[in-house]
């Protein structure tokens, strides 16, 4: 339990929120978010992402081409997009704001109101991050789910199915929510250490009352 420190906890959690956001970062342009193998050509697999479309086969290897239009994105990409990329965003300050309000930081050195409060901001700004990618991963599962067992699609017409940027995708999230979580957990014990100290200075004063001093005075 000596291990669990202030310091330790404000590290860890930001250790773990940096990781989730290159994590995110990463996940947002792999093409591979999405994959389907047609049964009437086994050589040939699509890969589909937020940005680009692949195309896989033994002859040519991989060709990946940029969806061209903005706006004739399908709903669940458009959307997907604009949340990856606001979880990139707010993962970015909440990552900055909660290093310089860490113990040990000189910026900001004597001033643990503006540190708690810097902790506070980086910690919701995580915790927001984590929200904005788990949302549009787990949007795009529900459709890809909604539409394999569509029934009036035909057997023989491929569905889509999950890529592997879509697990790394949860996992970062995870990292994010729990890192801007444990900032909060940070954020309290030095609030309950803070009012610990308080208390001792507050029971040493009333033990040691002050004593008056008098001047010696000589009688002639």
């Amino acid at each position: 339990m000596v291990l669990f420190t202030i310091k330790f906890v404000q590290r860890a959690s930001l250790f773990v929120s940096f990781g989730g956001l290159i994590t995110t970062f990463i996940t947002t342009f792999l093409p591979l978010w999405k994959t389907m193998n047609s049964d009437l050509n086994e050589m040939e697999n699509w890969y589909e992402g937020l940005w680009h479309m692949c195309i896989y086969t033994e002859e040519v290897g991989v060709h990946c081409k940029a969806f061209e239009s903005f706006l004739a994105l399908p709903p669940d990409t458009l959307v997907s997009r604009v949340l990856m990329c606001i979880s990139i965003a707010t993962g970015i300050l909440g990552v900055v704001a909660a290093f310089f309000g860490l113990q040990g930081v000189e910026i900001g050195a004597g001033r643990e109101r503006m540190k708690r409060a810097l902790l506070v901001l980086g910690g919701v700004f995580i915790v927001v991050s984590g929200i904005t990618t788990l949302a549009p991963v787990s949007l795009m599962a529900y459709i890809m789910v909604v539409k394999f067992w569509d029934e009036n699609l035909p057997d023989v017409m491929p569905r889509w199915e999950y890529g592997e940027a879509m697990f790394s995708a949860w996992f970062a999230g995870l990292l994010l929510v729990v890192g801007g979580a444990f900032l909060f957990v940070a954020v309290c014990m030095g609030d309950h250490e803070a009012k610990l100290q308080n208390q001792v200075l507050a029971r040493n004063q009333e033990q040691h009352p002050r004593t008056r001093h008098y001047r010696k005075t000589e009688i002639l």
